[in-house]
């Protein structure tokens, strides 16, 4: 089995609501360990925040709803809290990002991928 350690940003350039595509769908074959998942906000107001993890018969929410005060962030995975996403069924698992304000979060993910 390979394992390969890997990071995804996202920078703030999104609508209000709208989903934010974290990465790709996992692959056929792979597993991916989310060991670091951070929401910033990065405007000068509070902000909402939902993330999803989504394939495309189900979509689970991890948080909803979850205030991230000015110039704070949101640590959704790390330290003890993991995230396993894999390929099943035909469709791969995939981190979805919400926020309830136009251009509002940068987001770090990283994970290892293994096949």
């Amino acid at each position: 089995m390979a394992n390969a350690f890997k990071n995804i940003t996202v920078t703030g350039s999104h609508s209000a609501d709208a989903d934010i595509d974290v990465g790709s769908a996992v692959a056929d074959g792979y597993t991916h360990t989310v060991i670091g998942l951070t929401i910033s906000n990065i405007i000068s107001s509070v902000i909402a925040v939902d993330v999803i993890l989504e394939n495309s018969s189900s979509r689970t929410y991890v948080v909803k709803a979850a205030p991230i005060a000015v110039g704070g962030s949101l640590v959704v995975a790390g330290g003890d809290q993991k995230l396993v996403m894999w390929y099943h069924g035909g469709n791969g698992d995939q981190i979805v990002v919400r926020s309830n304000t136009l251009n509002s979060v940068d987001i770090v993910l990283s994970y290892l991928e293994s096949t």
